[in-house]
This record gives structure tokens, sequence and C-alpha cells, in this order.
């Protein structure tokens, strides 16, 4: 050992004794290695997991909340076209509505809306949304009214084409997309694209609310009347809120044929 200390003759051969004896002891490391490394890929892993769920969880959160907001956002925005559509309206006093409850089906087309005789409303009385003519309240309770669509199979409204003047009658067809002009004769002057407002007779709704678009026209050689088919303008599978309108009496009579 003091010669070892005092004189550097055997550091090549401990060199080399280490070379020799680095095999065995990296095996006798190497479980304490092995389980080292385990130990931290189990730790990593399972913080990659719980990070993971964190992160799922909050993408979650923030997916409700967007859609939240576009909800909320979709109906400022139909709250804006529909009190911009009722600044048109000559009336003396209009009240948005909010659906209910739905009840679309061939034999019965009616929505139920949260405003009643105690807000005023009343049998007969026009109902809109920020595009056109929705249907006419056809039951009333204290707190809800029961609103009849145009599409309903047994309902039907005066209608006028803005194009020419010509004046009709618009029936509903139980479906929701559909509208039938079942009274004009083959002859008739109306074009596919036509537009249809109310007439204003029948004193319900006034003269100039918008109705339909006309989609389909079947000449009927061996049939008086031709087979005429348009589509509402109003929203009536998609509106949640819509608009009750009192009508100037006066205004009402002056715009009626």
């Amino acid at each position: 050992m003091v010669w070892d200390n005092q004189y550097p003759h055997l550091q090549q051969a401990r060199a080399n004794l280490s070379v020799l004896v680095s095999p065995l002891r990296l095996n006798a490391e190497l479980p304490v290695t092995a389980s080292l490394s385990l130990q931290n890929w189990l730790t990593t892993r399972h913080q990659l997991q719980d990070e993971n769920t964190t992160l799922h969880q909050h993408n979650l959160q923030l997916q409700a909340r967007l859609q939240k907001y576009m909800m909320l956002q979709a109906e400022n925005q139909h709250l804006r076209e529909l009190l911009g559509s009722s600044t048109e309206l000559p009336s003396e006093r209009m009240l948005i509505a909010q659906l209910s409850s739905i009840d679309l089906d061939p034999h019965q087309q009616q929505v139920i809306i949260n405003k009643g005789t105690r807000d005023g409303a009343f049998v007969g009385q026009p109902v809109l949304d920020a595009a056109a003519v929705m249907g006419q309240i056809k039951r009333t309770t204290p707190f809800s009214a029961t609103v009849l669509l145009i599409t309903d199979a047994n309902h039907a409204l005066p209608v006028q084409i803005v194009r020419n003047g010509l004046r009709t009658i618009a029936v509903g067809t139980g479906r929701i997309d559909a509208l039938e002009l079942p009274y004009l004769p083959d002859h008739t002057d109306i074009q596919v694209g036509d537009q249809l407002v109310t007439s204003g007779l029948g004193g319900t709704f006034p003269a100039g609310y918008p109705v339909a678009t006309v989609t389909q026209i079947d000449q009927r050689p061996n049939q008086m009347f031709a087979y005429i088919k348009a589509e509402p303008l109003a929203y009536l599978d998609r509106s949640r809120e819509v608009l009750l309108v009192w009508e100037d009496k006066t205004m009402l009579a002056q715009h009626t044929p």
C-alpha cells in the first residue's frame, strides 16, 4: 500500500483490473438500476395518466361551455332578428314568447308557448317568428297558449302572390315543410319562386306578412285545379321564440281589401 501510494507503477495494473471488474459491478448494480428505472417509468406513466384524465375532463368542461356559449349566441342573434322584424309591424303591442312544448305529427302540428290570457293572449291571435307567419293561437290558459301552425292539415290561410296580387288560400299538409294552394285553376299566372304574403282577408292576419315561397307547380290536364306546393318561410321546426302581435284595428281595416 505504501509502495502504491508513493509510486504510480501500479496505476496501469489497477486500471486493467477495473476494466475486468466493471461487468461484475454492473451486474451487481443491475437489479437496483432496473428497479429504479421501473419505478421512474411507473411514476411517469401514472403522472401522464392523471394529467391526461385531468386534461380530458377540462376539455369536456370547455366543450360544454362552448356549446352553451354558441347556444346563447344563437338565441341572442335570433332575438335580434325577432325584434328587428317586429319594428316593421304596424302594431300597437308585441310580446315575445318561448316554446315550452312541441307536437309535430301528420295529424297535429301545434306548439305550446309560455304566454296566456294573463299576458293578454287570445284565441285567433297571429303568431310570428323572425322570418314569417307561424300560425295562430287555438286555445288559451292563464299561463300558456296552444298555437296551430300554418302547416297543420286543419289550417287555412288567405294569401296573396306578391308578383301579381292574385289571392288564394294556402292550406296545411301535415308536413312541417309544405303548404298547398289547392284552389288555383290550371291556367293561373303563378311561377316557381313566387312569394306569398297574407292577403288580409278573414280578419285574422293583416295584409303583407310573409308566408311561403312557391316550390312546385304540376299542371293536370284532366283536373280543374293545378297542384301547387309552397315552402313556409317561418322556421317552424327551429324557432324557440315567437312574437305575439296585437294589431291596431283601424290599421287592420285599412289593410284589408
